[in-house]
């Protein structure tokens, strides 16, 4: 995986976490998964299609959604309702929307699926064909790990 597909979705999660959260953010060790790996609770999901192709993963566990989304509503959210799932969808979407621009800018050319998110206990991501690179982000509310997997689309 090419780092050019990675830095934008770094720095773009780095700025809209500590933009909507208003804390300090920190950038954990990067490290690849080829295997599958089980996700936190909560994971947003956005597939990547164009020059290249693939998805990148938002997760977190519930206790970090809810107060990620308390911060982001301004009232305490205590249950995992349409309003905390939307509001975390709405961050997934704010970061890669700001990735993708940049990446645009660099002259790759991507379109976005609208986010998806998935809840629940022992899920699992399998890409067999695509190595993902985790990027840990440590906030007040908690962790939250940016999980992208990009691939240079095969030629038909």
């Amino acid at each position: 995986m090419r780092v050019e597909y990675i830095n934008p979705f770094v720095e773009s999660a780095y700025y809209v976490l500590k933009e909507v959260l208003g804390g300090e953010v920190r950038r954990g060790e990067l490290f690849l998964k080829s295997t599958t790996m089980p996700v936190l609770g909560v994971a947003a999901v956005v597939g990547l299609a164009g020059d290249v192709e693939g998805r990148v993963l938002f997760d977190m566990s519930k206790e970090t959604a809810l107060k990620v989304a308390s911060v982001m509503n301004g009232e305490e959210l205590t249950t995992l309702d349409e309003l905390v799932k939307a509001t975390i969808t709405e961050l997934a979407n704010m970061i890669t929307a700001q990735a993708v621009t940049k990446l645009h800018e660099l002259g790759f050319r991507f379109d976005l699926t609208p986010p998806a998110i998935f809840t629940g206990d022992n899920m699992e991501v399998t890409d067999p064909e695509v190595e993902a690179l985790i990027v840990p982000m440590e906030v007040p509310q908690g962790k939250v790990e940016i999980n992208v997997a990009i691939r240079e689309r095969r030629a038909v």
